[in-house]
């Protein structure tokens, strides 16, 4: 789902006032500095006091511990001192050995994997280490970027100057030729506008307050500041926390629609109880229950397979809660005699009789013939076809998920603390519908009525609830291929290019605000340097009630662990759950930062950048770029790491060669941007049956050779005896192996095919085949058996296929080698990748328009980069790009 604002149903926008930069002081006036230094600045032998709050005013959980970070031995008068005549005090140095400063790795478990130069398609026999090789690369890429962004910066400026030269401030406004807008993605000819993003709101223009005459009047200010916070800065959400589809109250002021029409939503089929027969046990005794409470015990029962859920102690927790509450409100069960069973404890629940039947369940649908299951398809998408699609403008629009979520058990990410509760039924008494005016609203269920019906062009969603759990709205949208999503990921892109022309100023100023005499500028600058050069997300504060990840700007002691001169350890659950583990070696002066901002008497549970906020942050990036924030850096890292890349690249030999070296440089991005995914726990067992895979090719190959040799025995002499070896790894055991494989394969494909002709005459009306028939095409894999038991015993491959020749031997040779070639890449590609996300890089942050070019640039079909889905989504990039188009 897109984050652009122009998705965002129910929110007003409000006007992003953009203040006036200073090339020579980047700090914001308005933000709280928090400590002021005067005598210049902060060194590692120096205390430095903290503010009452954490910099901007919003109280943060793990920080409202009520502790100063004053010096034990600070009297209480010495608040009253002027910072300047304050007494310095020297600390011992923590012991490196201590336990706070080991990362989590060490205390809870073992390091991921380390990236290998196979994964990054380099050779490993190099004496340089690969983060090195990496960093290099980086560095360069990065050199590439200032030197582009100057030149753009320096080319805009001949421009304006031109443009002054025919200033058109006397030419009346009616006669002014107003700016053509561009097009969504495709590029007209003779347009050269390849750098310009999406046209934006003209934004209000306000001159930065002056600045204190000292940093220590500053100080002042910002503590006044910091515990009052600005009706502004309360609207401004979080990056991530802020989730527009979940705020019903606001919209960004913009009309998406003039008309739409749509049929509302598909609800889950009512509740089924199950037969009489089967029933929940408790301690030992079949009960009965209400069909409410019992509706409840099957969604535990039906899901005992999944022992990662129904065994976790918190997903019980919450189960049992719940349908307790159901049971209470139900009056729990009876036993075969009517007598009440009262349900009281977990242990003596039963559930394994509803999985069985479930499980009874599956295997019938699973044996339904292929007649069966198409009409049963075509039943249901007959029931769906209303509600796929809506009309948006008068343009038919597919729609994405238009199906309420049934009710069941919530799962959640990661260790999430409500894993396990109750996902309720939605009734249509809850669900809001969004249409245009003059459209038919559509009916609800026969005895229901729609919440509410409102007529919101502002948004881009068609019906909408709030679900138990954790209170958040779902909505229905349009699918991730129609026009407005599209447009979504264009605006996306097109402000990661925007920002090329920015970032080498940026990066100059976080540089020299390293250095910073405020507290709360160092601290942002060392927030920047790590988002920018590690694609650290910016995070937010959770609630208690949510999975307890984090990010830059919320990262606390323990996630941090510094090792001298310059190395850094972060070990913390990041998105989703995923562990995040990385030692890299920083700027000298973030290392020092870094020191100071873990400084004692900060523990376990602090957070590092006290004085910061995601939201604050956000405000000071918007100074250099209109809606920039700290996620886009994510987006033009990725994408200008790779532009860069592909530009260097030389991609030949065939189509599998090709693939690899594009997946190479993605596996490249992906590193260089922590895009990284936990190994799957069936890797192996895929990575095995792929390995049988190549082996079986190759024995194929093997069988090619012997038959070769069999019609000339000279063909040993010629090629060597070497050429004509049972490959590396196959054995006499191994083979015996896979010539029963072969045959129960046949016996398989054989009895399918019979089953599937018999349902074609059933559906014909004509007589069905008897089951002699089957045995007698079942005498093919008798003989084929037969003949691979001799092949083993002779030693000797017969001649197959009509008119058998060398020359027609060597053909096949020729092109079974090709095959296993192109299987061990895709081998290796997957091994490469079981720890790499590719997918992320390349669907979320590479810009699509870079995987055309390159498709176009090396005659490979798009095909073999983007699925079928991928390709609708991504149509106005494979539409809009030639292979000279640049990023």
């Amino acid at each position: 789902m897109s984050d652009s604002e122009d998705d965002k149903p129910l929110i007003k926008a409000r006007s992003n006032e953009r203040v006036k930069m200073d090339d020579t002081d980047t700090s914001m006036t308005d933000l709280n500095p928090g400590v002021s230094v005067r005598n210049g600045p902060i060194d590692d032998d120096m205390d430095v006091d903290a503010p009452t709050t954490n910099g901007n005013g919003i109280k943060r959980k793990s920080s409202m511990n009520g502790k100063s970070y004053k010096d034990a031995t600070e009297s209480e008068d010495e608040d009253d001192v002027p910072l300047t005549k304050r007494r310095r005090t020297s600390k011992n140095k923590a012991s490196s050995d201590s336990e706070d400063d080991q990362p989590l790795a060490k205390k809870t478990g073992r390091k991921p994997p380390k990236v290998t130069a196979q994964q990054i398609g380099e050779e490993d026999d190099s004496d340089i280490p690969l983060t090195k090789k990496l960093a290099k690369e980086k560095a360069v890429i990065e050199k590439k970027a200032e030197t582009q962004a100057k030149a753009i910066r320096a080319k805009a400026n001949k421009t304006a100057v031109k443009a002054e030269d025919t200033d058109e401030s006397d030419v009346p406004l009616k006669k002014k030729v107003a700016p053509k807008k561009k097009t969504n993605g495709v590029k007209k000819e003779g347009s050269s506008d390849d750098d310009k993003p999406l046209k934006k709101a003209p934004a209000k223009r306000a001159a930065t307050k002056s600045q204190s005459a000292t940093p220590a009047a500053s100080a002042k200010k910002g503590k006044k500041a910091t515990k009052e916070e600005s009706p502004e800065e309360k609207e401004e959400d979080d990056e991530e926390q802020y989730r527009w589809w979940e705020d019903t109250a606001k919209g960004d002021g913009t009309k998406k629609w003039s008309t739409l029409e749509h049929n509302g939503v598909v609800f889950p089929p009512e509740y089924e109880p199950l037969p009489k027969n089967v029933k929940m046990r408790y301690d030992g005794v079949p009960v009965t229950l209400h069909p409410e409470a019992e509706e409840v015990a099957t969604f535990f029962g039906g899901m005992l397979n999944s022992t990662h859920n129904v065994e976790n102690p918190t997903f019980i927790k919450n189960f049992f809660g719940d349908f307790k509450e159901y049971l209470d409100r139900t009056g729990h069960g009876t036993n075969a005699k009517g007598e009440k069973v009262k349900i009281l404890k977990f242990e003596k629940c039963d559930f394994k009789p509803i999985f069985e039947h479930f499980e009874a369940e599956r295997a019938k649908k699973k044996a339904m013939t292929t007649a069966e299951k198409k009409a049963a398809k075509a039943e249901k998408d007959e029931a769906e076809a209303p509600f796929m699609f809506c009309l948006w403008d008068g343009r038919k629009q597919k729609v994405g998920n238009f199906r309420v979520e049934p009710p069941g058990l919530f799962r959640g990410r990661g260790e999430h603390p409500k894993t396990g509760k109750v996902k309720t039924r939605v009734k249509p008494e809850q669900v809001t519908i969004n249409i245009g005016e003059e459209a038919t609203v559509p009916a609800p269920p026969e005895g229901h009525k729609w919440k509410e019906v409102r007529h919101d062009n502002e948004g881009t969603w068609l019906a909408m609830w709030q679900e138990n759990v954790n209170g958040n709205y779902k909505y229905v949208m349009l699918a991730a291929n129609s026009d407005v999503k599209g447009q979504s990921d264009f605006k996306k892109f097109e402000k990661a290019r925007e920002l090329k022309k920015h970032i080498d100023k940026i990066r100059k100023d976080y540089q020299r605000e390293l250095k910073d005499e405020l507290m709360a500028n160092r601290q942002r600058a060392t927030a920047v340097y790590l988002i920018d050069q590690f694609a650290l997300r910016a995070g937010n504060e959770k609630g208690d009630d949510e999975a307890d990840t984090v990010g830059c700007c919320s990262l606390k002691f323990e996630n941090v662990t510094l090792k001298p001169p310059n190395k850094v350890v972060f070990d913390f659950l990041g998105k989703d759950s995923i562990r995040f583990y990385d030692e890299v070696d920083v700027d000298p002066q973030v290392f020092k930062n870094l020191k100071i901002f873990k400084k004692a008497p900060k523990k376990d549970g602090d957070e590092i950048f006290d004085r910061l906020t995601t939201s604050a942050l956000n405000k000071h990036l918007s100074n250099y770029m209109q809606g920039l924030t700290a996620k886009v850096f994510r987006t033009y890292n990725a994408s200008w790491t790779m532009a860069r890349l592909l530009q260097d690249m030389k991609a030949v030999g065939t189509h599998a060669e090709k693939v690899k070296a594009y997946n190479d440089a993605n596996r490249k991005v992906a590193i260089l941007c922590n895009h990284k995914r936990t190994v799957a726990a069936g890797h192996a067992a895929q990575m095995e049956k792929v390995q049988d895979k190549i082996d079986a090719v190759k024995y194929q190959q093997y069988r090619v050779k012997q038959m070769m040799l069999a019609l000339d025995s000279k063909q040993k002499k010629k090629k060597g005896a070497d050429w004509f070896a049972l490959p590396e790894g196959l054995d006499e055991e191994w083979m015996k192996k896979h010539h029963e494989d072969l045959v129960e394969q046949e016996r398989q494909k054989i009895t399918k095919k019979f089953e599937k002709d018999n349902e074609k005459l059933k559906a014909d009306g004509e007589k069905e085949m008897k089951p002699k028939e089957l045995d007698e095409r079942l005498e093919v894999a008798t003989e084929l058996e037969k003949k691979l038991k001799n092949e083993l015993k002779t030693k000797k491959v017969e001649p197959e296929g009509k008119g058998p020749s060398v020359e027609k031997y060597e053909g096949q040779i020729e092109k079974l080698t090709a095959r296993i070639n192109n299987m061990e890449l895709q081998a290796e590609d997957r091994e490469s990748n079981k720890e790499v996300a590719l997918g992320t890089s390349k669907i979320n942050y590479i810009d699509p328009r870079l995987t055309v070019v390159f498709s176009k640039k090396f005659d490979v079909p798009i095909e073999k980069f983007f699925s079928k889905t991928l390709r609708e989504k991504f149509a106005w990039a494979i539409a809009s790009v030639e292979e000279d188009w640049e990023f």
